[in-house]
C-alpha cells in the first residue's frame, strides 16, 4: 500500500516563487547568515533557496541578525518570503510578529492570515 502524498499548503495569498530577488547586499547578508541558521548545509547549498534561509532567520534570528537582514534585504522581498512560507518554517510568534512588522496585517483592520499547514492527499 502506497503512503499518502503530502501536500504543502502555503499561506493564503502566497506569492509565486522567485518573483522578487534580494539585492546583492541582501544575498551577501543571507549567505553570511546561512552559516549560522542553516548549519546542516554549506552556505552555497543553502543559498540555492535564499527564501528558506530568510525564513529561518525570521524565525530564529537574533536581534542583530534580524536588523542586518531587514537593512540588507528590502521589505518587499521579506514580504514575499513570508507570503510563500511553507508549513513549519515559522513558529506562531514569528508568524504574527513579521506580519505586523512588515505591514501585512493591521490590528482591527487586516488580521494575520492562518499559518500554512500540511495536508495529506
Amino acid at each position: 500500500m502506497d503512503a499518502p502524498e503530502t501536500v504543502v499548503q502555503p499561506a493564503l495569498g502566497a506569492a509565486p516563487k522567485a518573483e522578487l530577488r534580494p539585492s546583492p547586499e541582501g544575498l551577501e547578508c543571507l549567505s553570511r547568515l546561512a552559516r549560522t541558521y542553516v548549519w546542516w548545509k554549506t552556505p552555497e547549498e543553502a543559498m540555492r533557496f535564499p527564501e528558506r534561509v530568510a525564513a529561518q532567520v525570521l524565525n530564529l534570528g537574533t536581534w542583530d541578525d534580524l536588523t542586518a537582514l531587514v537593512e540588507a534585504a528590502d521589505e518587499p522581498y521579506l514580504r514575499q518570503v513570508l507570503r510563500g512560507a511553507e508549513a513549519g518554517q515559522l513558529d506562531a510568534r514569528s508568524w504574527h510578529y513579521w506580519h505586523y512588522r512588515l505591514g501585512l496585517a493591521e490590528y482591527g483592520v487586516r488580521p494575520v492570515p492562518p499559518m500554512p499547514t500540511r495536508k495529506m492527499a
